[in-house]
């Protein structure tokens, strides 16, 4: 079994703009593709862990998001990165889309995206890491059994507890991940 680094999206890799789900308005986090490549170096499982409730407020479809990620995911390979997996939550209990107006356990901070991919990809939790900028993204790791979880503080809520680093590649460069 490996480590995985499991990745919240938005704020994280990309800059997040609101309701990301057009392939032409995704900007990468500065830094982002080069740390995705570093922790792949490192032996990590790159997972993608985001909760996308665009889909029950109506925004945008699961099948637009797929055609994002699948953009997302063409473009990496092209700097040599493979994601392992890119898992995403449609729900929001009081979402527009009655399909999605669920409370489920994949929702952050709810652990069940991380505990679906780790099962599917044979990952060892408490050798992983999770990096997000809110604190769902934490507190879902935590109840996942992620060995760590770090908070980013790029898009930090305001008012919120100090956030571990600014962004993903000062956070690898204090745990040591060349």
């Amino acid at each position: 079994m490996r480590p995985a680094a499991f990745l919240d999206r938005d704020g994280v890799i990309n800059i997040d703009h609101g309701y990301l789900y057009r392939w032409d308005d995704f900007e990468f986090v500065p830094g982002a593709v080069d740390a995705l490549r570093r922790l792949q170096a490192a032996g990590y499982a790159l997972v993608i862990v985001t909760n996308q409730s665009g889909i029950a407020r109506g925004y945008y479809d699961e099948a637009a998001l797929q055609v994002l990620h699948d953009a997302l995911r063409e473009h990496l390979a092209g700097q040599g990165i493979t994601l392992d997996a890119i898992e995403h939550c449609p729900h929001l209990p009081d979402g527009s889309v009655a399909r999605y107006a669920i409370d489920c356990d994949c929702r952050k901070p709810a652990p069940g995206m991380i505990l679906r991919s780790a099962q599917a990809l044979g990952i060892d939790l408490p050798r992983s890491l999770l990096f997000g900028d809110k604190s769902s993204d934490v507190e879902a790791g935590r109840r996942a059994g992620v060995g760590r979880s770090i908070r980013l503080a790029k898009n930090a809520e305001p008012g919120s507890a100090t956030a571990d680093y600014v962004n993903l590649p000062q956070a690898l460069d204090a745990l040591g991940i060349a």
